[in-house]
């Protein structure tokens, strides 16, 4: 079986890693642009930093080889942790550690794996810094494309795995269209910056620019302030509700079951007339049994999908985004210290991975409520980000140094070669550097970067590519279980939750299961391929 793994992030890498374990020899070549694979971009050396923090815990890390994140980390050497601010009694698994850190982790996962794989009598070959631009059939197998002029040929299945996606949008000295394209190396101006979005990706893009003119200190008492001497750096952060995300909160790990929203009572609710009212139903039954307190507060029982939001983001939003933070601040530090649980909020986290199940099933009418709605409200939920990062903000704050705008739905965006214009209502805002901040969009066949593969889905009238449960591309015949598509920004379509290292670890796991289950009879003697079965896929 000769495979072919297009992008060596954390989707590619949990891939390759089942596929080692399968103990069946493969021939697998593995491509990835970076200079260090398996970390992917937001880990990645050219993607983060020793200030960016990762919002997942070292416990929710998917064990990879068989090695915890954890217990790398307790292998390391003091001295390099001690380079990313961390000292070995630091280390807990509720520890929040640097994006980078976690890059290391996998990329030495990788080496390991690559030297395990050929004691087992695989044949791997690892291209760092190598760019696909096309995947085609030809004669029955598949063939890659590199933009340095070569092919290679004979694959039998191919991964797609790229990772993120953010268009062909160049940067430029004024203009960033996202935080991992050259932001880090650029040289910053200490001027007005504007950072549209307020998620830990727009913190990531905040810490890159101010690291540059000024560093973070922390008192005797824990507390933090950000000295800089440059008087003209301001920072803004933009959006449509101009609220900041709340600090991650303490929760048991791995999740309790829910109660009420069990599989059964989720998938009765297809049965239903309006399938999203159904769901609510169950979401706010759940709320109500964790927490009666706060949902007599809202008045849950007067609330429905659409109205639900509102209450949820309502204190936040009737006030300075910075004295909520802080608050909010105070109370996850009092929590996480008595180990005490706010249920309503961990109700709504082990929520949104099981409702996401049901999105497919949704008519377009309750998507769009959904997208509005309560994907919003799940969102906000789970992407909490660490209370260092809140700790920062409220520190660059103190220093006159970063503002919240909150920007009316009609706002318009104008760009010239030095400047960006934000208009909102009567307001205008001009920033000399702007950093689009967002995140990944869901993208769609015609967004393919290969050619040949993007063609055949569009002649197959897919506008989105279709994959089955194990994201194995479902039609055309001539690709079914030989393409699979493990790109997340694919896959949001049908399952708008499907961006982290949990789902890639997921994806990963399916992936190399559906492959290993579906071996055509081929095994690798000497680096080459040996048919033991007729009906074997022929060259």
């Amino acid at each position: 079986m000769k495979i072919a793994i297009v992008g060596l992030g954390p989707t590619g890498l949990y891939t390759f890693s089942e596929l080692v374990h399968a103990d069946t020899p493969m021939d697998i070549t593995i491509y990835d642009e970076g200079e260090w694979a398996g970390a992917g971009t937001p880990y990645s050396r050219q993607g983060a930093s020793r200030l960016m923090l990762a919002n997942i815990a070292s416990i929710e890390i998917p064990v990879l080889n068989g090695v915890s994140y954890l217990d790398w980390l307790k292998s390391c050497p003091p001295r390099i942790l001690s380079d990313f601010g961390i000292e070995q009694e630091d280390l807990n698994e509720r520890l929040f550690t640097p994006r980078l850190l976690i890059g290391c982790y996998y990329h030495d996962q990788l080496l390991t794996l690559q030297q395990q794989a050929e004691q087992r009598g695989y044949v791997v070959r690892l291209n760092e810094k190598t760019t696909i631009v096309d995947i085609a059939e030809k004669a029955g197998r598949l063939r890659i494309e590199r933009s340095d002029g070569g092919v290679d040929e004979g694959f039998d299945r191919v991964i797609v795995a790229t990772g993120h996606d953010f268009g062909e949008d160049k940067a430029s000295s004024s203009y960033y269209p996202n935080p991992w394209c050259g932001l880090l190396s650029a040289d910053v101006p200490a001027a007005r910056i504007g950072i549209m979005g307020t998620s830990l990706s727009a913190i990531d893009a905040c810490l890159a620019v101010v690291a540059q003119h000024g560093e973070f200190v922390e008192g005797d008492q824990g507390e933090l302030t950000y000295r800089t001497d440059e008087q003209d750096l301001k920072v803004s952060f933009m959006s449509r509700n101009g609220i900041l995300p709340e600090a991650d909160f303490y929760c048991p790990i791995p999740y309790v079951p829910t109660t009420i929203m069990t599989e059964c009572s989720l998938m009765a609710c297809t049965s239903k007339p309006n399938v999203l009212d159904a769901i609510f139903d169950l979401f706010a039954r759940e709320i109500t049994l964790a927490d009666p307190a706060y949902a007599a507060r809202v008045n849950l029982s007067d609330l429905d999908a659409d109205s639900f939001p509102e209450a949820y983001f309502a204190e936040r939003m009737g006030g300075d985004a910075f004295a909520y933070a802080r608050k909010n601040l105070a109370e996850v530090e009092r929590n996480k210290a008595a180990k005490r649980t706010i249920e309503w909020r961990y109700a709504i986290l082990r929520m949104h991975e099981q409702v996401e199940k049901l999105v497919p099933f949704f008519p377009d009418s309750d998507l769009s409520r959904f997208e509005r709605g309560l994907k919003r409200v799940f969102s906000d939920n789970y992407a909490a980000v660490p209370a260092t990062s809140i700790r920062r903000l409220l520190a660059l704050r103190e220093a006159n140094v970063l503002d919240v705008v909150t920007l009316d739905d009609d706002y318009e965006l104008i760009r010239s070669q030095t400047t960006t214009t934000i208009r909102s209502g009567e307001d205008s805002h001009v920033f000399n550097v702007f950093i689009d901040a967002r995140g990944q969009k869901a993208l769609r066949t015609e967004d393919f970067k290969f050619p040949s593969l993007r063609k055949i889905l569009a002649e197959d009238d897919q506008d989105i590519p279709e994959v089955d449960d194990r994201f194995a591309l479902i039609s055309p015949s001539s690709l079914r279980k030989r393409v699979y598509l493990a790109a997340l920004p694919y896959l949001m379509h049908d399952r708008p939750f499907v961006q982290g290292i949990v789902s890639s670890a997921e994806i990963g796991a399916k992936v190399a299961q559906d492959i290993v289950s579906n071996l055509d009879g081929v095994q690798i003697e000497d680096g080459r391929e040996v048919a033991l079965q007729e009906d074997v896929i022929a060259a």
